[in-house]
């Protein structure tokens, strides 16, 4: 049985092209990172390729790569923005594997020890995502593999 086709009008997509809001977390040539506006933790980030691919089942190794190296470097950031112990790296491909959004996506979920994740669907305050945004966008400035120019505060 063969996966339905990518849908070019889902959520990311639509971001990608600037036709919905985000808080915006880093860019680069073929990855793009915003703040999850359901977080499960604070400091919750998604990381997405700019390839129009369904999951991780669809990516080829070159779309993967660069995406999967954007995930590292938000990963290690994100542990040192909110002072986390570790970091969950999450990815879901199709439904039953509890993917809703069908573009593929990594969570990155800054973990202290011994916390819990907040509940599902629980939409998070633009002021505090905003701030959180920042707050890893100034960790991701501290790291040498990134270079400034591909971090716009403007965003």
């Amino acid at each position: 049985m063969s996966a339905p086709a990518y849908d070019p009008n889902n959520v990311f997509a639509k971001i990608l092209r600037g036709e919905l809001p985000c808080h915006f977390v880093h860019e680069d040539a073929d990855s793009f990172a915003f703040m999850d506006i359901m977080p499960r933790v604070d400091g919750h980030t998604l990381i997405i390729p700019k390839a129009p691919v369904r999951n991780i089942l669809d990516a080829s190794p070159a779309v993967l790569a660069p995406v999967i190296a954007t995930a590292q470097r938000i990963a290690v950031a994100a542990k040192k923005a909110f002072d986390a112990d570790g970091v969950s790296l999450w990815q879901f491909s199709e439904p039953a594997g509890g993917q809703v959004v069908f573009h593929l996506h990594f969570h990155i979920l800054p973990r202290k020890t011994g916390d819990e994740l907040r509940p599902l669907g629980i939409m998070a305050d633009n002021d505090l995502l905003a701030k959180h945004a920042e707050k890893l966008k100034a960790a991701l400035l501290k790291d040498p593999r990134i270079r400034p120019s591909l971090i716009d505060a403007s965003n």
